[in-house]
């Protein structure tokens, strides 16, 4: 009778045997970064920075591949769709998790079903800008200027969807204001064009403007993040500016598929949340205006849930569709 229990028990441990012995070796290799924007933007400069802290804690290379398209969805469908086996990961931003899910009917696939949502890396908040033409100083001052003269105030974004459009049609939502949005292929028609006075008005990230701020070239109104930031601690909050319900941040993470067996997605949670919260990397980023988070994955994927839902309300009221 012992030998039968022995041997019944025995048999009950081989299917976790393999998963056990998955979680042990992970990484034997390297791992590949799949960064779903061309190199030289946001996502691909934190994406490498988290690669080079990943790759130190883990033991094993981490290779950026970028595969850029629709916006980011073509690549964080590449990681939808890969081996759930840690070897294939990705960083993906506020677009691809949230903005896509409102604004696409055909998304190929659900961030809350396809991926596991490993940690928040980063908050990149979105920065107000005007253009030296306008006389605006400060988020009173522009909104007094859209309120006396209608339709007048033209409006740049990185393209229709994208963050800064929607971060600027919060904005005119909530101070009430009659502005006119000029969608853009990207952000460096839009601040030329800004720069150019072609547009009068931009919210983009915060590395993408800081040189032209810091140079004199741009004027900086107000930050959608809930406190001012250390690279321009003179500009205020939308919050101080009377408008609180104008929080908006490109925010980024690291995701994998799907179905991760559990020691493996501990492991790489750990090795991400150290990497990205590591002082060098708090430091570098934060030079360039990026905070660093590194949450919990649950955290995440509440994050996640409440985003889709806040920006949903967003599209609604401003009526925006992709076509």
């Amino acid at each position: 009778m012992k030998l039968i229990v022995r041997c019944v028990l025995a048999l009950s441990m081989l299917p976790l045997i393999p998963a056990f012995a998955v979680g042990q070796d992970y990484p034997s290799k390297p791992l590949k970064l799949i960064v779903p924007f061309p190199a030289g933007g946001p996502a691909d400069t934190i994406g490498r920075v988290y690669a080079e802290k990943l790759s130190a804690l883990i033991g094993q290379p981490v290779v950026i591949e970028n595969r850029a398209g629709a916006g980011g969805v073509t690549g964080i469908a590449v990681v939808a769709k890969a081996e759930p086996d840690g070897y294939t990961i990705g960083i993906a931003t506020s677009g691809t998790l949230a903005m896509n899910v409102v604004l696409q009917d055909k998304l190929p696939y659900h961030p809350l079903k396809d991926l596991t949502l490993v940690t928040q890396a980063a908050s990149v908040p979105e920065l107000l800008v005007v253009g030296p033409q306008v006389a605006a100083k400060t988020v009173g001052e522009l909104v007094a200027l859209a309120k006396a003269d209608p339709g007048k105030i033209n409006f740049a974004s990185t393209g229709l969807g994208s963050m800064p459009h929607m971060a600027a049609e919060l904005f005119k939502i909530t101070a009430g204001i009659d502005i006119v949005h000029v969608p853009y292929a990207g952000a460096a028609p839009a601040v030329n064009d800004l720069l150019g006075g072609h547009v009068q008005m931009l919210f983009a990230d915060v590395p993408v403007l800081l040189g032209s701020v810091q140079g004199g070239k741009l004027r900086a109104l107000g930050v959608g993040s809930t406190k001012r930031l250390a690279v321009l601690p003179d500009v205020q909050t939308m919050a101080e500016a009377s408008l609180p319900k104008v929080e908006a941040d490109n925010w980024y993470g690291i995701v994998a598929p799907a179905n991760m067996p559990p020691a493996v997605e501990a492991k790489l949670h750990r090795a991400s949340v150290d990497g990205i919260k590591s002082a060098d990397a708090t430091e570098r980023l934060g030079k360039q205006g990026v905070i660093t988070v590194g949450s919990s994955t649950p955290e995440f994927a509440a994050y996640v849930k409440g985003e889709i839902e806040r920006w949903g309300g967003v599209v609604k009221a401003a009526g925006i569709k992709l076509k």
